[in-house]
């Protein structure tokens, strides 16, 4: 629905009747909404029209992984995971992500960035729980409770998409169990 406004080009006044008042994302109050819609919308916007397009009239399957690459452009933090922590595993034909891989990852985090280990416990846990959401969501793990490795293939539409405009991270990131 991000998507279809982005395309739409809609004004702030259009947006805040979206989001707020008909409250499209089906949030419990427009504050909730308003955040994540602003989250979703700052994923979108770094990337082109095209991809915002397949996310809005795509199949499902698209629409999760185009989004997907939309994160992983967004959040250095889910992409150095798949691209080191599930590439890894996956090469390793280790079946599946555990507690020790996301705190490994985590201690590699705050070597490269000091102030990653001035975070709060509540702030790395919730980050655990999204980015096991996400590949969820995204079919890299069965699920958050079952954090299976599974093969994912890019759709051509976005592997195409990433190569014509040198997304080469995202799509390296979102290759890693190919």
């Amino acid at each position: 629905m991000i998507a279809g406004l982005l395309l739409e080009n809609v004004d702030s006044n259009r947006w805040h009747q979206a989001i707020e008042i008909e409250n499209i994302l089906q949030k419990r109050s427009p504050v909730s909404a308003k955040l994540q819609a602003k989250l979703i919308r700052n994923r979108l916007i770094l990337m082109k029209p095209e991809l915002w397009k397949m996310i809005s009239e795509g199949s499902t399957d698209m629409a999760v992984q185009a989004t997907l690459a939309a994160t992983v452009k967004h959040s250095r933090l889910v992409g150095d995971f798949m691209d080191t922590v599930i590439r890894q595993n996956w090469l390793t034909f280790t079946k599946k992500i555990t507690l020790k891989d996301w705190e490994e990852f985590f201690e590699t985090c705050i070597q490269i960035d000091p102030n990653v280990g001035n975070w709060t416990e509540s702030t790395r846990k919730k980050l655990k729980q999204v980015v096991f959401r996400i590949m969820a969501e995204s079919k890299y793990i069965a699920g958050t409770r079952n954090p299976e490795l599974q093969p994912v293939s890019i759709m051509p539409d976005i592997r195409d998409y990433l190569t014509k405009y040198s997304e080469n991270y995202v799509l390296r990131c979102m290759r890693a169990t190919e």
